[in-house]
C-alpha cells in the first residue's frame, strides 16, 4: 500500500526514507522537492538517485486533494472547495493584501464545537482531516498561486487556522501540519504568522504551547460566562476564568506577547457600552483572568439559521472606542470574500449534519440572552 508523503512532517519522511534504506539527507531533498518546488511525479525529482525514485514509485505518492470548486471575488479573494471523500468537502481561502497574502486552511470536514453564529458550526461534524489534507491545501494553493501569478518566490505569507473545523480537536493531524508550514527546507514560515484559532480546548492550548507555539486566536466573543455558554457552548466544559489562565500559560511560549481575542459583533447580543466594559474589566482589572491581549472586533455574517443579526457600524465603531480608550489594541476587521460567502463564519461546503445540532440550535432560541 502507497503512503502519502503530504501527510509526514521531516521527521516523518526521514523515519519513512530510513524503512526504505535511504539516509536522512534523501528525505530533506525528497521535502524540499514536494513543498518548495511542488513536484508530484518522482521522475522530476532530478537529483534523487533513481534507485530511490524507483522504490518511491512503487512505496510512496503525492496526492492533493481534488478541487471541486474555485470562486474570485471582485476583492480578489480566492475561495477553492475541496473534496475529502464520502460526500464531504472542505474550503479554503486566499486573502491578497499589499502586504502579505494570507491563506485560511481547514482542520475538520465541519465542526462539533456548535457556535450559534458559525454557519459551519450549524452544520454539524462529519471528520478530522488527515495531516496531508491538512498540508495539502497549502501545497496545493501556494504553486498554484506561483503559477498564476508568474512568481518564483513564496506567495504565501501568512496561514491562519480558522478555516472549518476546531483546530486543536484535531491535534494530532495538526501538529505534525504546522511543522511543515514552519520548516525551512518547506514553507519557512515564522511562528509569528501561523494563528491557530480556538474556541478554547483548555487542555490543548498547554500541549501546543509547548510541543509547537505559534500565534494564538481565541475566540472570546462574550464577556461572561452566562452569554458564552449560550453562544460558544465549549465554555461550558472550560469557563472563561480558567480559559484565561489558560492563555497567560501560552504566551509563556509564544512567539508574540498578547493573544488576539476573536469577537463576533451581533446586533443586541453581546455588543452594548455594557458588554465593552465588562471585557475591559476581564482582561484588564480582574485579578484572576488578566491577560495581555488585543481585540478582533468581526462584523457578524448573518445566514438564516442563526436567528442573529449584524451589529451597526456606529455600534461597532463606540464598541471599538471603549477597548482603545482603555489600552487595549482594537481592530475592525474588514470583511473580504463576502459575494463569494468566503467570510469569517461563512465557510461551510457540502457537509453533513452528523451531531444533531439544528434541533439544539432550535432549543437554543428559546434561551433569553441576558445583557451584562
Amino acid at each position: 500500500m502507497t503512503v502519502n508523503l503530504l501527510d509526514f512532517d521531516l521527521e516523518g519522511l526521514a523515519a519513512f526514507c530510513d524503512r526504505l534504506g535511504e539516509k536522512r539527507f534523501r528525505a530533506t531533498q525528497l521535502f524540499r522537492w514536494i513543498h518548495q518546488k511542488g513536484a508530484r511525479q518522482f521522475d522530476d525529482m532530478s537529483d534523487l538517485a533513481k534507485s530511490l525514485r524507483d522504490k518511491l514509485k512503487v512505496n510512496a505518492n503525492v496526492v492533493g486533494l481534488p478541487i471541486l470548486s474555485q470562486h474570485i471575488s471582485t476583492d480578489g479573494t480566492i475561495k477553492w472547495l475541496f473534496d475529502v471523500g464520502a460526500g464531504d468537502a472542505v474550503e479554503t481561502v486566499f486573502i491578497p493584501e499589499d502586504d502579505r497574502g494570507t491563506l485560511c486552511i481547514s482542520s475538520q470536514a465541519g465542526c462539533a464545537v456548535g457556535c450559534r453564529f458559525c454557519s459551519t458550526g450549524h452544520q454539524g461534524f462529519s471528520r478530522n482531516l488527515t495531516t496531508g489534507e491538512i498540508i495539502s491545501q497549502l501545497w496545493f494553493a501556494e504553486h498554484f498561486l506561483r503559477t498564476h501569478m508568474g512568481k518564483s518566490e513564496r506567495v504565501i505569507s501568512n496561514v491562519v487556522m480558522m478555516g472549518m473545523g476546531e483546530p486543536l480537536q484535531n491535534y494530532s493531524a495538526l501538529l505534525p501540519a504546522l511543522r511543515v508550514m514552519l520548516d525551512d527546507h518547506a514553507y519557512g514560515l515564522s511562528r509569528r504568522r501561523v494563528t491557530v484559532s480556538t474556541s478554547g480546548v483548555v487542555p490543548m492550548m498547554d500541549r501546543l504551547g509547548k510541543d509547537c507555539p505559534v500565534a494564538l486566536a481565541v475566540s472570546l466573543h462574550a464577556p461572561d460566562d452566562i452569554l458564552r455558554d449560550n453562544l460558544v457552548p465549549l465554555n461550558r466544559k472550560y469557563p472563561i476564568a480558567e480559559l484565561m489562565e489558560a492563555c497567560n500559560r501560552y504566551l509563556e511560549f509564544a512567539p508574540r506577547d498578547f493573544i488576539t481575542f476573536e469577537y463576533c459583533m451581533l446586533d443586541g447580543v453581546n455588543d452594548t457600552p455594557a458588554h465593552a466594559a465588562a471585557l475591559v474589566n476581564l482582561v484588564q482589572r480582574s485579578p484572576r483572568t488578566r491577560v495581555n491581549c488585543k481585540f478582533n472586533l468581526i462584523p457578524f455574517n448573518p445566514f438564516p439559521a442563526s436567528g442573529l443579526l449584524r451589529s451597526p457600524q456606529v455600534r461597532v465603531l463606540e464598541f471599538a472606542r471603549i477597548l482603545s480608550e482603555a489600552g487595549i489594541v482594537t481592530t475592525v476587521r474588514k470583511t473580504r470574500g463576502d459575494d463569494i460567502d468566503a467570510a469569517c463564519g461563512q465557510l461551510a461546503g457540502d457537509v453533513k449534519d452528523r451531531t444533531g445540532i439544528q434541533a439544539r440550535i432550535s432549543k437554543q432560541r428559546t434561551v433569553m440572552l441576558k445583557p451584562v
